[in-house]
């Protein structure tokens, strides 16, 4: 049974925080996930510091919680990052196998993403809209084998070259159990998902043919499908395929209704592009958080610019996510210049 939720207030988007290490005190990160009122809590942080600049919150969780749920043990190491302390190796490593037969219960065993989205939007009365959101198959398979991140990928792109139909078969799988997820998501709650291709740029063009965009489309295939099954009204989905810009072409006709983009497109050169078939969102470089104001100032009037102008057409966003260290006055500086140079 759906939950009621208090009518939506503000349609716009956006994101960030950072007194996210009070909130999580002596909780490791996945602790964090797994608790619906620490992840709660964390979500609705940039929301209330940046009161009236964010326009969407984003679900506090990893995209890794689907490789749990699979049965692979995932543990985020302090100033290292996630880490699989057992890989997949091979297609004859028995654990494989074991991965490709395992009957998923998504419900149950992300049951606690659901409670958080439940909570969030109860907590969040309306302010303003909630993300959801998922690993894409490629990225996610790069995990599983490379064991953590990576700058060579030599195992995903061993995987990829060496063992193509069994990689191809972990994908589809993949693709499956993203599916119901973020159909779960929207049913406790989610008013928007997105689907994150974090190493799309580690595949080339062909590659990325046969390797992520397949699974991609499946997943905006079929989303709306499994939402209708479960009772639910169809959400706006949007695809981030980080580094792919020689895929734009493709991603915009991938059934999804916004893309992503990271700071390696020109917007005025993105815009051709799409041609109106979806909104654009994006694409400032975090870098420039670094920066001063006069710097961010400067990239936002050429992100504003090539857009187009005004707030129709694409969502104001960084090209990827915040980096650490980042000043919160330069982020709220940030935010503060495109409501400027947006307001007529």
């Amino acid at each position: 049974m759906t939950a009621d939720f208090e009518p939506l207030q503000n349609d716009l988007l956006l994101r960030a925080a950072k007194e996210y290490h009070e909130a999580k005190g002596n909780h490791d990160f996945f602790e964090c996930c797994r608790s619906p009122e620490i992840a709660s809590t964390l979500t609705l942080q940039p929301i209330d510091r940046y009161h009236g600049l964010v326009d969407a919150a984003i679900i506090f969780s990893d995209i890794l919680v689907i490789p749990q749920a699979m049965g692979m043990t995932v543990e985020m190491v302090d100033k290292k990052g996630p880490h699989f302390p057992n890989p997949l190796k091979s297609p004859t490593d028995g654990q494989y196998e074991e991965v490709m037969k395992r009957d998923v219960d998504v419900k149950a065993e992300l049951d606690y993403v659901y409670k958080a989205i439940t909570l969030t939007r109860q907590k969040l009365k309306g302010r303003v809209p909630l993300f959801g959101f998922c690993g894409a198959p490629w990225t996610l398979l790069s995990y599983m084998v490379e064991g953590g991140g990576s700058k060579l990928f030599i195992q995903a792109k061993t995987w990829i070259y060496r063992y193509p139909k069994e990689s191809k078969a972990l994908l589809q799988k993949i693709a499956e159990l993203c599916v119901e997820y973020l159909a779960l998501q929207v049913k406790a709650g989610a008013q928007i998902v997105q689907v994150f291709d974090s190493w799309a740029a580690e595949l080339s063009p062909s590659a990325f043919q046969q390797f992520s965009l397949p699974y991609l489309r499946y997943i905006s295939a079929n989303l709306p499908k499994r939402l209708a099954d479960l009772g639910q009204e169809r959400v706006p989905m949007v695809v981030f395929a980080k580094g792919a810009w020689y895929a734009l072409d493709d991603l915009c006709a991938s059934g999804y209704n916004v893309v992503g983009l990271d700071w390696l497109h020109k917007p005025v050169d993105a815009m051709g592009i799409a041609k109106g078939r979806v909104t654009l969102q994006g694409n400032a470089d975090p870098g420039v958080l670094y920066g001063g104001k006069e710097a961010i100032t400067a990239v936002v009037e050429e992100m504003v610019k090539g857009f187009g102008g005004g707030k129709q057409g694409w969502i104001a966003n960084l090209g990827h996510g915040i980096t650490p260290f980042v000043d919160p006055d330069n982020l709220r500086f940030y935010f503060e210049e495109i409501h400027r140079l947006t307001s007529d």
